[in-house]
C-alpha cells in the first residue's frame, strides 16, 4: 500500500463517471472504489480521504498520516504537507482531474551514512488532464511549474539541485495490439546540480556542479497493459497476508499471464543543451547531450538498444598530454544493445512452474534450465552503428556477438577516415616526446592489417570465434586455442606411450 499510494489518483477514478451526480453518496462510492488499489486501512487511519467540494470531488493523501502508520521508526522529521486534486466526472465516462503540487516539504531520517535530510519545494505547480478509466491512463494531461528547489545532505555529501520554468504533456490512445499507446514530453530550464563530496575520515573534498539550461524528456510506449497491471494490484492489496496469497496463487498466475507482454515497445531520449560540468580539475562540456533507450515488452524475440550521443565536446586540455588534445573526439554516436531475447518463454515457464506452498517457490535446477533454453535461442549482443569523429578522423564501427557454448563469438567491422593524421600525429609528438613513439610501429602494423575503400576510408572486418581463434579482414592474425586433453596420467606409462604423440585417441596439448 505505502508503494502505490502515490499512484492512487489514477486507481481511484478506476469506474466509469458518465456524468454522475457528485454527492456524499459518490464521495463514499470513491472511496470505496479506491480502496480496492490501496487497501481500506488507508481509508481508516486518514491518510487518504475523499470529499464532495463544489461540483467535484476532493481527493487528499495525508503523508504525515502515512509516515505514522510505517513500522520503521528511522523517519526522525517528517514535514510534507497533504497532497489533493480534484476530480469531476464528465458525460463520456472519463474524469477531468486538476490538482496544485505547489509546496514545500522536509524530513530527516538514519541512512547508512548517519542522519540525512532533504528538503525541497515546488514553486506554482499545476496540473490538468481528462483520465479514462477503461484506459486507466490519461489520454490528455498537462503540467507547469515555477520552479523548483531540494537540497540533501548527509555526513559525507551535500547536494543542492534547482530548475526554473517546466512543462510537461501527456496524451493516450487504445492501441490496436491491446494496452495503451501514450506520448510524453517534459522540458525543464535553467537545471542546476551541485554535489560537494567532503569526507571528514579520508579528507577528500571535491565540488561539482552540473549545469544546463534546457533539460528535455521523450517518451512514448505501444501496448502497455495498463488494465491487466491493475488488476494484479488490486490482487496484491487483497491478498496482503501469506495464506490467502499461497490459496489463491492459481489467479495469480492467471493474472500475471494476463498482463504480458507488459508493452509492446517503450523508448525514450533524456537531453541536455550546452551541458557543463564544474569541478576542481577543470570543466568538461558538450553542446548537445542526450541519452536514449529501447526496449520491447516480454517477447520471444525482443530487442533492447541504448544511445549516447554528444556534440561539441570538450574537456580540460591541462589533464592531458599536449599530443592527444588533436586526437580528442568532438562528436560521439554510440548505439548498443541486445536481440534475439526470448523472455517470453522465460516469464511463462517461470509462472507455470512456481508454487508458493514449496520453499523455494522454484525448484533448484530451475534456474539452469531457464539460462539453458535462454541461451539456446542465440541472444545477441549488438554494436548499432557507432562513430567517434573531430574534424580530421573518424572512427565507426557495428557487430555483434553471440555465444555458442557460453563462449563468445563476435564479428566487428571497424571504418577510419583520417588514419594517416593519426599516425602523422603521433609521429609529430614522438619527436618531443620520446614515449609517444612506441605507438607509432602499433599504428603502422594495424593499417597493414587494413582494407583501403574506394573513398579513402580503411576497413577492419574482425571476426573472432569460440575457439579463440581471431581472423581479421580474412587473415588469421590468432589460431585457435590449443585443445586441452582432459584425460587423467597417472604417471605410470600405461598404454605404451613412449613420448611420441604420434598414436593413440584424443585431443593434444602443445608446447
Amino acid at each position: 500500500m505505502n508503494r502505490v499510494l502515490p499512484f492512487a489518483f489514477l486507481l481511484a477514478l478506476s469506474a466509469p463517471a458518465f456524468g454522475q451526480t457528485v454527492d456524499s453518496q459518490g464521495a463514499k462510492q470513491l472511496s470505496q472504489d479506491l480502496s480496492r488499489y490501496v487497501g481500506k486501512q488507508a481509508l481508516d487511519k486518514g491518510i487518504l480521504k475523499v470529499s464532495v467540494e463544489g461540483g467535484a470531488y476532493k481527493i487528499v493523501f495525508d503523508f504525515k498520516a502515512l509516515a505514522g502508520s510505517l513500522p520503521d521508526r528511522k523517519l526522525l522529521k517528517f514535514d510534507v504537507p497533504p497532497y489533493a486534486l480534484i476530480v469531476k466526472p464528465r458525460s463520456d465516462g472519463s474524469w477531468d482531474v486538476s490538482m496544485d503540487f505547489s509546496q514545500s516539504a522536509s524530513f530527516e531520517f538514519n541512512g547508512p551514512e548517519g542522519l540525512q535530510s532533504t528538503q525541497f519545494s515546488i514553486k506554482d505547480g499545476k496540473g490538468s488532464g481528462v483520465y479514462d478509466p477503461n484506459l486507466a491512463a490519461f489520454t490528455s494531461a498537462t503540467s507547469s511549474m515555477a520552479g523548483m528547489t531540494m537540497a540533501s545532505k548527509d555526513a559525507k555529501q551535500h547536494m543542492d539541485v534547482s530548475a526554473g520554468a517546466g512543462t510537461a504533456t501527456i496524451a493516450a490512445t487504445k492501441s490496436a495490439t491491446g494496452g495503451v499507446d501514450f506520448t510524453t514530453s517534459q522540458k525543464v530550464s535553467d537545471f542546476v546540480e551541485a554535489i560537494n563530496f567532503d569526507d571528514p575520515e579520508s579528507g577528500m573534498k571535491f565540488p561539482v556542479t552540473v549545469r544546463s539550461p534546457e533539460l528535455s524528456v521523450e517518451a512514448s510506449g505501444t501496448g502497455v497493459r495498463t488494465r491487466p497491471l491493475l488488476d494484479l494490484l488490486a490482487f496484491a492489496v487483497a491478498n496482503e497476508d501469506e495464506a490467502t496469497l499461497k490459496a489463491n496463487q492459481a489467479q495469480l498466475k492467471s493474472l500475471l499471464l494476463a498482463a504480458l507482454p507488459l508493452w509492446g515497445h517503450v523508448e525514450g531520449t533524456y537531453g541536455f543543451k550546452d551541458f557543463a560540468v564544474e569541478s576542481p580539475v577543470g570543466n568538461f562540456g558538450a553542446t548537445q547531450l542526450s541519452t536514449a533507450f529501447g526496449s520491447d515488452g516480454v517477447a520471444q524475440n525482443g530487442k533492447i538498444t541504448y544511445a549516447i550521443k554528444a556534440s561539441g565536446l570538450s574537456v580540460p586540455q591541462q589533464l592531458l598530454p599536449s599530443w592527444s588534445v588533436a586526437l580528442l573526439p568532438t562528436d560521439i554516436d554510440l548505439n548498443f544493445g541486445g536481440a534475439n531475447i526470448d523472455l517470453d518463454s522465460m516469464a511463462k515457464k517461470a509462472i507455470e512452474a512456481f508454487d508458493l506452498n514449496q520453499d523455494p517457490p522454484l525448484s533448484s535446477d530451475f534456474g539452469d534450465q531457464l539460462k539453458a533454453d535462454f541461451m539456446a535461442k542465440t541472444p545477441k549482443v549488438v554494436i548499432g552503428h557507432s562513430s567517434v569523429k573531430n574534424k580530421d578522423v573518424e572512427i565507426a564501427l557495428e557487430g555483434e556477438m553471440t555465444f555458442p557454448g557460453e563462449k563468445p563469438e563476435a564479428s566487428v567491422t571497424v571504418d577510419v577516415t583520417g588514419f594517416d593524421k593519426i599516425v602523422e600525429g603521433l609521429q609529430t609528438a614522438a619527436k618531443s616526446e620520446p614515449e609517444v613513439a612506441q605507438y607509432v610501429p602499433v599504428a603502422l602494423m594495424a593499417k597493414g592489417f587494413g582494407k583501403t575503400l574506394p573513398d579513402g576510408r580503411i576497413e577492419w572486418v574482425v571476426n573472432a570465434k569460440a575457439d579463440g581463434s581471431v581472423v581479421v579482414n580474412g587473415v588469421m592474425v590468432k589460431p585457435a586455442d590449443p585443445a586441452v586433453d582432459d584425460s587423467v596420467d597417472d604417471g605410470d606409462g600405461g598404454g605404451g606411450d613412449s613420448g611420441n604423440d604420434s598414436g593413440g585417441a584424443g585431443a593434444k596439448l602443445n608446447p
